[in-house]
């Protein structure tokens, strides 16, 4: 059981090791989420071990990042992580997202984002607004793409630097 955790877990940095190291990566996106097949040579098992571990992790992560901001503040808590993501077995997601992804369009929406659209979905939000959500997440993470192609590293640095030293001091 050990070895195919370890096995797992290799596969899963192999992944994210692949990335292009050229391209600003903020997210796992649909690319991603379709190459999972390419890289695990099309084995059905594989690909779902694969696909439930990232969806798992992201959902885990998404209740940890609810847990610490509720204990802060239970408004903000419930404003900010209010979409529904558990509404599907992790199975039926991952028949979701792969119909979801299968629109090349759709390629580049993040798969956090892609969960929320799964489950409103499957919940039967109306259309309309379901295409607003779509239309709202492509144009925000064109925005986080834009301001990472003409990002200034050397500033960012800077003052990263200046931010430590201050707290040195």
């Amino acid at each position: 059981m050990k070895k195919k955790y370890l096995w797992l877990f290799s596969v899963l940095i192999f992944l994210c090791g692949g990335l292009n190291a050229q391209q600003n990566r903020l997210f796992w996106d649909g690319r991603d989420w379709n190459r999972v097949a390419r890289k695990v040579e099309h084995h059905p098992e594989t690909i779902y071990q694969v696909k439930s571990a990232y969806l798992k992790g992201a959902l885990d992560g998404k209740l940890y990042g609810y847990l610490k901001t509720w204990s802060a503040n239970s408004a903000l808590a419930d404003s900010v992580f209010g979409e529904s993501t558990d509404y599907l077995t992790t199975r039926e997601l991952i028949k979701n997202l792969d119909y979801f992804y299968e629109n090349s369009i759709n390629g580049y929406i993040p798969v956090p984002a892609a969960i929320v659209i799964a489950n409103l979905t499957a919940t039967r939000v109306p259309p309309e607004i379901l295409d607003q959500y779509i239309t709202a997440t492509r144009n925000w993470i064109n925005t986080l793409h834009l301001g990472l192609d003409t990002l200034n590293y050397s500033r960012l640095l800077e003052e990263k630097y200046l931010k430590y030293n201050r707290k040195e001091n």
